[in-house]
C-alpha cells in the first residue's frame, strides 16, 4: 500500500493506478477503523480494480473543539487492517495540506445540510460537503463507498455529487453491527460501561419499528411516539431527535406512512451522541 501524505503525490499515485484504464474506488474515512470501515473497503475491492482509502479527521465537520479533541486515533493500527485488506493507496494528509490558510470556499446542499442532524450540530455537513468533495478533485475515484448508518450524511453526498455533475457514483454499503445490535461507530468507545450496555435499545426500537409498521399501520406521529418511549426506557438516553422521513428526499412525512420511510434516531449517552436509522416499508 503506497501512503500519501500530500496532495500532489496522492495524484502522481492515482495517474499510476488508473494508468491501464483501471476503475478506481475511495473509501473515505476519519480513521480509526472497525469492522463496519472494512466492510466499505472489501465492497470496494468486489466492484472497483484498485482501491483508495483515506484517513482524516476533519475539523470543519466538528461544531465542538471538544468533540474533535475527543476524537479516537490509533493511525498504526488503521493502517495495518488497510494494507491486510489490500487497499492499493492512503491519502494520509494533515489540516495543514487540506486546507488553504485563506480557504473562503464551501460546499454546502442548501436543504438537506440544515435539517435533522444538520440542524442539532449546524455547519456539520458543510463540512462533510466540502471535504468530500476536496477529496474526490484529489483522487478522482469512479467509485465511492459510505456507510448507510450515516444516512442523512449518504443523502447529502448524493446530492451533491448530483447537482454539482461530479462524474463518481455513490454506493452505499449497509450499516454493520455489534452482536447485540449497536451499530458500529468510531465513538462508541467513549461510551461508560452503563452506556454501552444501555445504547443497543436504539437498535431494538428500530427493530420493534420494523416488525410492526406493516402489521400495524400507524400515523408517523404515533410511530414516532412508540419509539421515543422504546428508547427513553433506556438508562441514560437522551433524545435528541427521533425523525420520520421520506427515504429517498427526506422530506417531512405525516399521517398514515404510505410509502418507504427511513426512522432517523439521534440519542445522546453522556457526552456520546449516537446515530441510527432503518428504511421501513409499511
Amino acid at each position: 500500500m503506497e501512503i500519501c501524505p500530500t496532495k500532489s503525490e496522492t495524484r502522481a499515485a492515482v495517474a499510476r493506478l488508473k494508468a491501464d484504464g483501471a476503475v478506481l474506488g475511495l473509501v473515505p474515512t476519519m480513521g480509526y477503523l472497525h469492522d463496519g470501515h472494512l466492510k466499505l473497503v472489501r465492497a470496494a475491492k468486489a466492484s472497483c480494480d484498485r482501491v483508495a482509502a483515506s484517513i482524516f479527521v476533519n475539523p470543519t465537520q466538528f461544531d465542538e473543539a471538544s468533540d474533535l479533541d475527543a476524537y479516537p486515533v490509533d493511525l498504526d493500527r488503521d493502517i495495518a487492517l488497510l494494507e491486510a485488506e489490500g487497499v492499493d493507496l492512503l491519502f494520509l494528509p494533515e489540516a495543514g495540506e487540506m486546507y488553504h490558510p485563506e480557504a473562503q470556499t464551501v460546499v454546502e446542499t442548501t436543504g438537506l445540510a440544515n435539517v435533522l442532524i444538520g440542524a442539532l450540530r449546524p455547519g456539520h455537513f458543510r463540512g462533510v460537503a466540502t471535504v468530500v468533495t476536496k477529496l474526490f478533485n484529489i483522487v478522482q475515484p469512479d467509485r465511492a463507498f459510505f456507510g448507510r448508518k450515516d444516512y442523512q450524511q449518504l443523502q447529502v453526498i448524493r446530492t451533491m455529487v448530483r447537482d454539482l455533475d461530479m462524474p463518481i457514483k455513490i454506493i452505499g454499503v449497509p450499516t454493520v453491527r455489534e452482536r447485540d445490535g449497536l451499530a458500529m461507530s468510531s465513538r462508541n468507545v467513549r461510551l461508560t460501561p452503563a452506556h454501552r450496555a444501555a445504547a443497543p435499545a436504539l437498535n431494538a426500537a428500530l427493530d420493534w419499528a420494523e416488525r410492526a409498521l406493516p402489521q400495524l399501520p400507524q400515523s408517523a406521529e404515533e410511530l414516532a411516539a412508540a419509539i421515543t418511549s422504546r428508547v427513553s426506557d433506556a438508562a441514560g438516553a437522551e433524545i435528541e431527535s427521533v425523525d420520520i422521513r421520506d427515504a429517498e428526499t427526506l422530506a417531512e412525512l405525516s399521517g398514515r406512512i404510505a410509502r418507504p420511510a427511513v426512522i432517523l434516531l439521534a440519542v445522546r449517552f453522556g457526552d456520546v451522541l449516537l446515530i441510527d436509522q432503518r428504511v421501513v416499508t409499511p
